[in-house]
């Protein structure tokens, strides 16, 4: 079913946010409209508002204004059964619930949900789906509290899945440097809530250097699953993209793009033990410390295409 032929509640009829006129960042970007999957359920557009601003006190006494992400509890049910609550920024709260039980494997797609209505009110997300989740209580008794900000959470086994997860080989996926320094510098000139405000993650989808969609949150792991909820949303395949984070690489940042299908992720940050050994296992590439045209290569090298800068002639120097 698709989205309301409207954007009164600032959603457009293609599922993505309606932009407001004026200059301030948005929290979620995706340039270009995409067409919806066949059966894909109903959203509402319950974007709160992004930023509060309040008065502080530098180090020499001198008050001034300053902005604040406005985080805020999304609590999630189930066909009325309370599942989760997401700390979030709340900038496209249906596409991060999505994208969400995408990653937790409840759902396999899109067209099992009927609708995702949010209410910040309440500060709840209700989920109807067709034929409701088989054995929902057992896949969700076993829960993992992960590193992520606002402490991200993960039902189940997630190793035991790795399995199922095939990514396109190095001949098939790759990345050319200018690529690559092209991505980092767009996201470095991103007019970002991070810039205004500070203390958010952004995550970002891009095919070759065209960004997709871009999200920030007050975690990384709500950044990730919005992406992944809008991907499926739209019917956008991994295979050929690379993904793109401001956070570290932990096990979970590398499982998510795995079952978003990306091998290719680009962090502004570092990679940890075992979200090092997990992209290894599953034969991904991973960037770490990248910005300004600086990266270090942690694992999947075979999938870069180097091409380094020219070297400048030699300057000849003639005494006068």
């Amino acid at each position: 079913m698709a989205l309301p032929q409207r954007q009164t509640d600032g959603m457009a009829a293609d599922g993505i946010p309606a932009r407001p006129d004026h200059a301030e960042p948005s929290a979620f970007e995706s340039p270009l409209p995409r067409s919806l999957v066949p059966g894909a359920p109903r959203l509402t557009a319950a974007q709160g508002t992004l930023l509060r601003e309040i008065t502080v006190q530098d180090e020499h006494g001198a008050r001034r204004t300053v902005h604040i992400p406005a985080e805020r509890p999304l609590t999630v049910f189930i066909d009325k059964r309370e599942l989760v609550t997401l700390m979030t920024l709340g900038a496209c709260p249906e596409l991060l619930v999505l994208g969400w039980l995408l990653n937790q494997r409840l759902i396999q797609n899109v067209a099992e949900v009927q609708s995702v209505t949010v209410d910040w009110d309440v500060g709840a997300a209700a989920v109807h789906t067709h034929a409701g989740i088989d054995d929902l209580a057992g896949k969700t008794a076993h829960r993992v509290v992960t590193t992520g900000c606002g402490q991200g959470t993960v039902f189940g086994d997630a190793m035991a899945q790795l399995g199922s997860i095939h990514l396109p080989d190095a001949s098939r996926a790759r990345i050319r440097q200018g690529t690559l320094n092209a991505l980092l510098e767009q996201m470095r000139q991103r007019n970002s809530i991070h810039r205004k405000a500070g203390s958010v993650h952004g995550c970002a989808l891009f095919a070759g250097s065209q960004m997709l969609v871009a999200v920030e949150d007050v975690g990384r792991h709500n950044a990730i699953d919005t992406i992944a909820g809008w991907m499926a949303l739209h019917g956008v395949h991994g295979a050929d993209k690379t993904f793109y984070t401001t956070g570290r690489l932990t096990s979970e940042m590398v499982m998510k793009s795995a079952q978003m299908g990306v091998p290719i992720i680009v962090s502004r940050n570092g990679v940890t033990a075992m979200g090092h050994a997990l992209a290894e296992q599953l034969g991904m590439t991973l960037f770490g410390r990248a910005a300004n045209r600086h990266f270090l290569c942690y694992t999947g090298f075979d999938r870069f295409d180097a091409e380094p800068d020219a070297q400048r002639p030699p300057v000849r120097v003639v005494a006068g």
